[in-house]
């Protein structure tokens, strides 16, 4: 039997509504873990039918790593200025940043990762395959498991969360789409590393020492 207390510990465990909830715990059994992993799917179901409306209202967000060593700037939209303001929203845009501040990724999905970017890396890859004394035969088939892994790398969607590497940041995406119930868009970002892309002039500490006490 499914009683209102399982109901409401499912509901607050979770955040789906009442209904929902009782459905899930109804189709569960009265299972708790099998009824949480109902409402997933079902949430990232919708999730991904949300995923194809027009996104056009969000916010713009910083983060300055605290040394002032790096600094991101990063616009997410969502649909309506309303759900822009919400608290989960605007702490999913900050882990974003954070994420990019953190990870370095290139691109926000592998589908913008130029075609020729593509081929160059394949190329690198081959060579290094066949460096190894890999037979040609299964070299192609490395090329592949590798590419895989550049864009795991190089594509804020696929890489891992800084926060929980167990779920991918296109995860922790559909599950705020799910939960806040409307569409978002990580549309883009900047990066800046101070002093990244200057040559630095290599400095001997111990002469440049000699040097003043000798001045």
């Amino acid at each position: 039997m499914i009683t209102a207390e399982m109901v409401k510990q499912l509901r607050e465990r979770t955040g789906a509504g009442m209904m929902d909830c009782k459905k899930a715990l109804t189709e569960s059994n009265g299972d708790m873990d099998k009824a949480i992993e109902i409402l997933r799917e079902k949430g990232l179901a919708a999730a991904a039918k949300k995923a194809s409306r027009i996104a056009a209202e969000g916010l713009v967000d910083a983060y300055i790593h605290g040394d002032g060593r790096i600094g991101v700037l990063v616009e997410v939209n969502i649909e309506t200025d309303f759900a822009a303001k919400n608290e989960e929203f605007r702490a999913f845009v900050k882990d974003i940043a954070m994420q990019i501040a953190a990870a370095k990724p290139e691109y926000i999905s592998r589908e913008e990762v130029p075609e020729e970017v593509i081929n160059k890396e394949k190329e690198i890859l081959r060579a290094q395959a066949l460096n190894e004394g890999k037979p040609e035969k299964i070299v192609d088939k490395m090329v592949e498991g590798r590419i895989e892994k550049y864009f795991k790398e190089v594509c804020l969607l696929e890489q891992p969360w800084i926060k929980d590497p167990d779920k991918t940041i296109k995860d922790l995406l559909m599950e705020k789409i799910a939960t806040i119930g409307e569409n978002i868009n990580i549309r883009r970002f900047a990066r800046f590393e101070r002093g990244e892309g200057i040559e630095k002039k290599e400095e001997n500490f111990a002469e440049e020492v000699m040097k003043q006490i000798n001045g």
